[in-house]
């Protein structure tokens, strides 16, 4: 069943818009995260030249399965400061989506672009 949309989130400025740099990376590496309070997957993010390889702690096991995630393109916040999840330290915030049951999906481009490139 669909949840409903949230309300729209207040009104900023382009410029604090700028200040979340979102890139492009590829999932090179995937494993379960037993220890996660909820169920997620360590993921290890290549970001390219200029930001390299960042770690990140998902909660996407309903909709993603872990052998189909290498290689994939993701969408991430690279400058949130490192959140520490149980025993892994999750260095950037992997964006997804709702599905109709409110449960995780991934965003990234619809074909391959290269690395580190930024959402605008």
């Amino acid at each position: 069943m669909s949840k409903p949309a949230a309300a729209p989130a207040p009104v900023i400025a382009f410029d604090d818009f700028l200040k979340v740099d979102i890139r492009v990376g590829t999932i090179v590496q995937a494993e379960p995260f037993p220890q996660a309070r909820k169920p997620a997957f360590k993921l290890v993010i290549d970001f390219g030249e200029g930001i390299g390889l960042k770690k990140s702690s998902a909660q996407i096991t309903v909709n993603h399965r872990l052998e189909d995630l290498v290689g994939r393109q993701v969408l991430a916040v690279v400058n949130f400061p490192p959140r520490q999840i149980g025993p892994f330290m999750s260095e950037v915030l992997t964006l997804g989506v709702p599905d109709a049951d409110g449960e995780v999906m991934l965003i990234g481009p619809d074909r391959p672009v290269p690395k580190g490139g930024r959402l605008y």
